[in-house]
């Protein structure tokens, strides 16, 4: 029995925790226990979702600041619960889990999900981390592009770094699931000739969603009737309800609001916009993957490691409308063009991003530690 402890902040909504969600549901097995340590509290939806199957989770108030009582608390974690593997999620949690399990049994993998926008570096990184990696027996990253940017601003050597792509399980539509899409497309009063673009993610501005408006307001102006659907939530929503006004596109956009199961929206999407500033390997591109939606994604961290251009979908440079607006109409132009992103969306999805092909990878990560 291999004990493993997953070492996070927390397991809120987001990319990271459905990582983990993803691993610790895809190992159920005699041979690998899962647990779930967090540095900081509430625990979130996904957290008690787990608890409910029967997942421990345990968890601490970090404090501000450098907590030394953290690392102190998590190395008799790890002693008392005789912890094979602390698996780490994102930097914090690797400073604190790597730094608890010096001299112990306990192995240690960090895993990194993705970067701050603008990256940057400081020299106490430049001390730090080299001494950290020495003491961590796996490191991976979500991306070729994230992990470029342990080796530029973490100074990890580029040869410590394994790349293992995030992975889920496929969606799918049930029948249930097609009478809540056509529910949603009569309460949002979408038309059937109408071309839908969206987007599922936080109102963040790091997802630019300004420039999906103003690519809406675009087609719109080219005599295409045009609705872009916003899924999502946050701290942005007063700028982009603005730009919305801006832009006089009252009745094109739809702002949902948070959804805790949004699946079903997808269902509407024509086109899938990805116009981030910054993505690790973004869950909700691969989701519209495995349904074979197109999607247009910016050039930017892992989005070109996951649509290939003229292939999968279409990669377009950071915040450019035009360039955007033209990757839109290409796409709705062309039905060939919709076809065979949609087939090579699935098969590749299928070989790089289902979630059996990530666990696979970390249970031979796991089981070369020991």
């Amino acid at each position: 029995m291999i004990n493993i402890a997953h070492l996070t902040f927390d397991m809120r909504i987001g990319g990271t925790e459905q990582v983990i969600m993803n691993i610790v549901n895809g190992e159920r097995s005699n041979d690998i226990r899962h647990r779930i340590l967090c540095i900081e509290t509430p625990l979130g939806p996904f957290g008690q979702r787990l608890v409910k199957q029967g997942i421990t989770i345990d968890s601490w108030n970090r404090k501000s600041g450098f907590d030394r009582q953290l690392i102190k608390q998590i190395r008799a974690y790890l002693q008392t619960h005789h912890i094979d593997i602390i698996h780490c999620h994102q930097y914090t949690p690797w400073s604190y889990g790597a730094l608890a399990a010096i001299g112990l049994k306990t192995k240690v993998i960090f895993t990194e999900h993705g970067r701050f926008y603008p990256d940057s570096s400081s020299w106490k990184r430049k001390i730090i981390n080299p001494v950290l990696a020495f003491f961590t027996d796996h490191i991976t990253a979500i991306s070729n592009a994230t992990r470029s940017a342990l080796t530029k601003y973490e100074f990890i050597r580029a040869d410590q770094i394994e790349l293992v792509y995030n992975g889920i399980a496929p969606l799918t539509f049930s029948a249930d699931d097609e009478l809540q899409i056509a529910t949603y497309k009569q309460c949002y009063q979408l038309p059937d000739d109408c071309l839908v673009l969206g987007t599922i993610a936080r109102m963040d501005p790091i997802k630019n969603h300004e420039l999906m408006i103003k690519v809406c307001a675009a087609i719109n102006r080219s005599g295409i009737d045009c609705r872009l659907v916003i899924v999502g939530d946050g701290e942005q929503r007063t700028k982009i309800e603005h730009t919305i006004q801006e832009e006089a596109v009252c009745s094109k956009v739809i702002l949902t609001g948070y959804k805790s199961e949004p699946k079903c929206f997808f269902g509407l999407f024509d086109i899938f916009l990805l116009t981030s500033f910054s993505e690790g390997t973004s869950m909700t591109l691969l989701e519209a993957m495995s349904l074979g939606i197109p999607s247009i994604v910016s050039n930017v961290g892992g989005n070109p490691e996951v649509i290939q251009d003229q292939r999968s979908g279409l990669v377009i440079p950071s915040d450019d409308v035009e360039a955007c607006t033209s990757a839109v109409l290409s796409i709705y132009h062309s039905a060939q063009q919709q076809r065979m992103f949609a087939d090579n969306a699935r098969a590749d999805f299928m070989q790089y991003f289902h979630v059996d092909v990530m666990n696979q990878s970390f249970n031979q990560i796991y089981k070369s530690c020991l």
